[in-house]
């Protein structure tokens, strides 16, 4: 199997793989059992259903053998014409549902010359025809569910040219542009461009913190009010303005509101059909007290993430503090990795088994579409992320400084512990200091040591893994002898692209909800906790330069080509910026007041701190942040933008080409004009003879006085002459008068 990285390490001439895709919209990785009889059948009849589904709705397919237990279907569109009336009916979803400002023409071969459909949107029509439902037009496949269980993944094709030069285009360029993000959402679509687009974003916004925190920490140092209030401000700012800014990039990208146009679910189960009162329509409907009842799981589940993750974290910050604090005895320099070795062990299994737990939960609160599902789940995943997080920081910053000496007599457990594993007769313990450099060492940890090692987890790790495992494999083929089961013969014009495609197939899903996750919680240190060491922004700068760099590595090599779908927005991480926000202007006043002029005591007495100052601060930052928060959003909202420009100027051309088209100079207009004539108009250039006056005569002697009444006046000139006849009459009148 072919190394992804060569295909970016060597020249485009030696890999003839990478040039074409064969036209192919998406291939199906197909799985096959190897042990009972029953599931070949199963598998069998599965595939013929696969390809009769496939071609019952207009695609092309082809297979060819995957592996030594898989084969891949490869598919597309047969027809043009199919693809066009997809792209028409969408585009007329999207007008309906206020996305577009005009309806698609009906010229369809127009339309799309001024129009073309781009990349993205026809891989997501592509991958919407293969998935939807059969009810709706669609083949109505599922991957690794119900009945396509053998069904891997569906996925489309890395374009290996494009992504030689996205990859080398940004390794030597700082800052991206909005071609760079253009390009991006035509390969990728709008939701990996939006996630790409608040990480430059952020990354711009970064500079400031980043000298700034630089001049504090050499002149104000740790704990300084004045950095913590202009942090608050900056993050404020950043929120208020990435609000605006995805509106914007929404507009200008054509998706502003696409959030309303909600996918199905495949696995939504409903418990009976019924007519919407509104719409009419026939609808699916689950109770929404059931959905209530399972949402409110979300309290224990939450309960739970405590209990585990912070007692495990609890335990180990515990351990770490005796044996670096208090224990003298043997092999300490070695037990002091004791806690890293236990959170290493243990955090990956329980944070997996309460996302599956999370998983779960969201499965049984049976969601009707996709985004729905989505921001659900994401929610429990905060939950997880901010405890394993920031719990370290809020311990050591609330607990251990504060009452150190109130809560280490209870660490006598361990040291009994730690006698009787020793022969020593004398004490293997000594009198506990506080260690004032904890916190900002931390701190330090979390923003600079924990950047490096996710970076190695995320980049690094994966491809050695695939390294190792495919190396695994051959081996054991040939202690097996099953190393001819791996010989497949391709077609000589075929063999490079599909050692590529075999490749492909064997990656990861690409989840951009990861790389969210790590930016926010990013955010979340710097606008938490850099008032104990205000560097943090500096290295936030530096690793976010090479995360989008990494990322993009990620998606080109480590991962299969995502789906294009479409967003209008960064979703419900959103509102976790928002609320680490408004959080860190609480920590951070917390911070200051508890630090900034109290010394730690070294024998961790706790601090004469008056309980009610502290919640002042805390009340007084808060409603402080509020007041900011409302000045921030007034003044960014009156900043104008080239997308609301765009979105007013295509609604006004819409309005104009409306009212032109019903009220037209040649048109309407001019029949409104010539009735408001009236019957008895006379033009400019039109003569009066004693024969027109006749037939006049013998025309109005047929009418009623109030048809007569509009006929007294031939049109708008003979009204002003008349009227200027009366004026004079009139003040002929009232001078004799006088």
């Amino acid at each position: 199997m072919a190394d992804p990285l060569s295909f970016y390490l060597e020249d485009d001439k030696t890999q003839p793989g990478t040039r074409s895709n064969f036209n192919v919209d998406y291939v199906i990785h197909y799985k096959l059992p190897t042990t009972s009889v029953k599931e070949k059948e199963e598998a069998e009849a599965a595939f013929i259903q696969l390809i009769n589904a496939l071609s019952a709705v207009g695609f092309a397919t082809e297979v060819r053998p995957g592996g030594k237990s898989s084969l891949l279907v490869f598919t597309k569109i047969a027809s043009e014409k199919l693809l066009t009336s997809q792209v028409y009916r969408y585009r007329i979803q999207d007008w309906l549902f206020g996305v577009r400002t005009s309806a698609p023409n009906q010229d369809l071969s127009k339309y799309l010359e001024e129009e073309p459909v781009s990349e993205a949107e026809r891989l997501r029509l592509t991958y919407l025809l293969i998935t939807k439902s059969k009810n709706e037009g669609g083949a109505g496949i599922t991957a690794k569910v119900g009945k396509w269980k053998y069904v891997d993944s569906i996925f489309p094709l890395h374009d290996h040219d494009f992504n030689r030069r996205w990859i080398k285009a940004w390794s030597s360029k700082y800052f991206l542009d909005e071609e760079d993000l253009n390009r991006i959402r035509d390969k990728f679509g709008e939701r990996v461009a939006f996630y790409f687009a608040f990480l430059q974003s952020y990354f711009a916004f970064l500079l400031f913190p980043a000298a700034f925190g630089f001049a504090a920490w050499l002149i104000l140092g740790k704990f300084s009010w004045f950095y913590a209030v202009v942090n608050a401000l900056w993050s404020v700012v950043f929120f208020e303005h990435w609000k605006t800014k995805e509106v914007d990039l929404a507009v200008r990208w054509g998706v502003r509101g696409v959030s309303r146009i909600q996918h199905p679910r495949p696995q939504f189960q409903f418990e009976r059909e019924a007519q919407d009162p509104v719409t009419g329509e026939i609808v699916r409907v689950y109770s929404p007290f059931k959905r209530l009842a399972r949402q409110l799981l979300q309290i224990p589940f939450a309960l739970a993430c405590v209990v585990v993750l912070g007692g495990l974290i609890v335990s180990c910050f515990s351990i770490e503090v005796f044996i670096t604090e208090i224990y003298t005895g043997p092999f300490k320099q070695y037990l002091t990795f004791l806690p890293t070795v236990l959170l290493t062990i243990f955090m990956p299994t329980f944070s997996g088994l309460l996302t599956n737990l999370a998983e779960k939960l969201t499965k049984a609160e049976n969601y009707e579409t996709h985004d729905a599902h989505q921001a659900s789940f994401i929610e429990k995943i905060f939950v997880l992320n901010f405890i394993t997080s920031y719990l370290p920081i809020f311990l050591t910053a609330f607990v251990y400084v504060p009452f150190g000496k109130l809560l280490v007599p209870y660490l006598d457990v361990f040291k009994v512990t730690a006698q009787s594993f020793t022969t020593m007769e004398k004490p293997v313990t000594k009198s506990w200091e506080i260690n004032p450099d904890r916190l900002t060492t931390q701190v330090i940890y979390f923003t600079v040591t924990a950047q490096i090692v996710n970076f190695l987890t995320e980049v690094i790790v994966p491809y050695a893994k695939r390294k190792v495992f495919k190396k695994v494999q051959e081996v054991q083929s040939e202690f097996t002898g099953n190393g001819h089961e791996l010989q497949i013969k391709d077609h000589p014009d075929e063999a490079d692209f599909l050692k590529r495609v075999r490749n492909e197939a064997e990656l990861d899903a690409y989840d951009v909800t990861v790389d969210y996750r790590e930016m926010v919680v990013q955010f979340g240190y710097l606008s938490l906790f850099s008032v104990i060491w205000p560097l943090a922004a500096c290295s936030f700068l530096v690793n976010n330069w090479v995360e989008a760099r990494s990322d993009a590595m990620k998606i080109a090599i480590g991962s299969q080509r995502p789906v294009p779908w479409r967003a209008d927005s960064i979703g419900p991480w959103l509102n976790s910026l928002g609320f680490l926000s408004w959080l860190g202007s609480i920590t951070s006043a917390a911070l200051v007041y508890l630090f900034n002029k109290h010394d730690i005591n070294p024998d961790g007495t706790p601090w004469d701190i008056s309980a009610w100052a502290l919640l002042l601060s805390i009340l007084f930052a808060e409603h402080i942040y509020f007041a900011v928060q409302l000045v921030v959003r007034s003044l960014v909202q009156k900043l104008d933008n080239p997308g609301l420009q765009k979105e007013r100027a295509e609604r006004y051309a819409l309005r104009k080409k409306l009212l032109e088209q019903t009220f037209g100079s040649h048109g309407y207009d001019a029949d409104l004009t010539e009735e408001a004539r009236g019957p008895g108009y006379v033009s400019s250039g039109e003569r009066i003879t004693r024969e027109a006056l006749e037939e006049e005569a013998r025309v109005n002697a047929t009418k009623t006085p109030e048809q007569l009444f509009w006929l007294r006046q031939r049109g708008a000139a003979e009204t002003i002459e008349i009227g200027r006849g009366l004026m004079v009459q009139v003040a002929a009148a009232n001078q004799t008068k006088s």
